[in-house]
């Protein structure tokens, strides 16, 4: 696999999984199931997960036309 190749599965398959983490998070923090006291907003951290998601989208797509497998 070339290098730009490479980064870019590795890029797409970090984000998903910092994007799983933090759809997790805003599930349990809407039922009260947090361990700590997030400082920021509930409604920046919700703008954040999902500008990640059509990010993830947006490299899927790109992975779709330069015919690279994001699969493990």
């Amino acid at each position: 696999m070339e290098g730009y190749t490479q980064r870019m599965v590795n890029e797409y398959r970090e984000l998903k999984e910092r994007t799983d983490k933090l759809g997790i998070m805003l599930d349990r923090w809407l039922f009260n199931d947090l361990d700590f006291e997030p400082s920021c907003p509930f409604e920046l951290l919700d703008s954040q997960f999902h500008v990640m998601k059509v990010y993830l989208s947006i490299l899927k797509q790109r992975a779709e036309i330069e015919g690279v497998s994001l699969d493990d």
